[in-house]
């Protein structure tokens, strides 16, 4: 049995994990003790002793997030589990790299945390592109229906469940929880009002839990091993290891499972390799496109949830996009605008209206048309797209590069203001 809680037995070739390869591995010891050994409560408990934290961006502790759904009998009807496969931030892709090479890892985590929640149902909401993941997983799901951890009586239990694949066809959205709820229904992908939270009206009005890839690929090794192991995994607080990620430009972009809290300078110049000859660092966004800008100061702070925030960033997902100081902040930037501007749902006018006005300005700078006075406006419109005036956390996400690279980066944008011309550009 391999210690380390995500990548154990991940094969170094292109093919997936098989189920025979996985249980030599130690794979689904974890779901027979859980269904034969323990209770859904023991199983609760061990996830919240352990400190996880969900690794899709929010870092909301997930025993904490179980813990609320009704009990079967303060319940009537079914419960759910959603698997969030969906990972459409741009600069993310630590998903993928689990759901084609170790599916069954990501299996067994969702149904550890089925039991745990006693949700006779699973949906693994995977991203439209991710073909091959999905073509894996689905073949992983009927091995494991052979090997009895999927079906009636589990393991000769009285666990019963059964999981499906959906390949949703939807945007940016469907990663947010509730959009992602809607989009299975069959809805439009828009974010619903909370409350009332999905743990308790969720899927078809039913207690629901959604939780990322990452997240439950965690959930077997914490059982295998104890909370205490996890805990010692960490370099800080925060539980367990972390896939960071890095791409830009440096020598090894790649991903790589490693203690929570390892700093950034430990990620870019060890294991992405430093940046590229004639290139040097100028900063980065720690978490994917929707995080704030740190620089070459902020390289030894740890990557974990609270240092991250504390240097007026966020962890997120953990995958680094670094900018180089040969890159235009500002058309990098707009380029991030774009994408969230076309991403919006439309449902509030903030985030409908503001983003494309935002848009429209950064490429008038960006093109040389830019005017003093609009450096005023975008900062004013980081305020209006912020935390509170927006139905979801698109918009405050989106503003978030924006608002640090005028911090970080202004004399980039009063350059081409003044010089009427990207200065990069030759």
């Amino acid at each position: 049995m391999i210690d380390s809680p995500l990548t154990h037995a991940m094969k170094p070739t292109k093919e997936a994990l098989a189920i025979d390869e996985y249980e030599d591995a130690g794979g689904y010891a974890a779901l027979r003790t859980a269904v034969t050994e323990m209770t859904p409560f023991d199983v609760t408990a061990a996830v919240t002793d352990s400190n996880l934290r969900g690794r899709g961006g929010a870092g909301f502790p997930t025993g904490k997030k179980w813990s609320f759904v009704p009990p079967p009998g303060k319940r009537t009807g079914a419960a759910y589990l959603v698997v969030n496969a969906d990972e459409m931030e741009p600069g993310t892709f630590k998903d993928r790299l689990l759901l084609e090479q170790n599916p069954h890892l990501v299996l067994e985590g969702a149904l550890a945390a089925a039991f745990a929640i006693q949700a006779q149902t699973v949906y693994v909401f995977v991203r439209w592109a991710y073909a091959k993941a999905a073509q894996r997983l689905t073949k992983a799901i009927i091995e494991a229906q052979r090997r009895g951890y999927i079906g009636d009586n589990v393991l000769g239990s009285k666990f019963c469940v059964r999981v499906h694949v959906h390949t949703s066809h939807g945007r940016y959205l469907c990663g947010e929880e509730t959009g992602l709820l809607n989009a299975l229904e069959g809805k439009r992908a828009s974010p619903r009002s909370k409350p009332p939270f999905p743990q308790v009206v969720g899927l078809l009005g039913r207690p629901t839990v959604v939780n990322n890839v990452e997240t439950l690929c965690n959930i077997p090794p914490i059982l295998r091993n104890g909370a205490a192991w996890f805990k010692a995994l960490s370099k800080t607080g925060d539980s367990g290891t972390k896939l960071y990620g890095a791409s830009g430009r440096v020598n090894a972009p790649g991903l790589w499972e490693l203690p929570m809290g390892t700093t950034p300078r430990e990620i870019i110049e060890k294991h992405a390799g430093g940046m590229k000859s004639g290139y040097n660092l100028r900063g980065f966004l720690p978490g994917g496109a929707s995080t704030d800008f740190l620089t070459d100061r902020h390289l030894d702070v740890p990557m974990d949830f609270d240092a991250m925030q504390k240097a007026g960033s966020r962890l997120g997902t953990g995958t680094m996009i670094v900018l180089d100081d040969r890159t235009c902040p500002v058309a990098m930037v707009h380029n991030l605008v774009t994408f969230f501007a076309r991403e919006s749902c439309g449902w509030c006018t903030p985030c409908r209206d503001g983003l494309p006005w935002t848009q429209n300005i950064l490429a008038d700078i960006e093109q040389g048309r830019g005017r003093p006075e609009d450096l005023d406006r975008l900062e004013l419109h980081c305020k209006l797209l912020g935390p509170g005036r927006t139905f979801c956390a698109l918009a405050p996400g989106a503003v978030e590069p924006l608002q640090s690279a005028l911090k970080y980066f202004r004399e980039d944008f009063e350059r081409h203001i003044t010089e009427k011309r990207c200065p990069y550009k030759h």
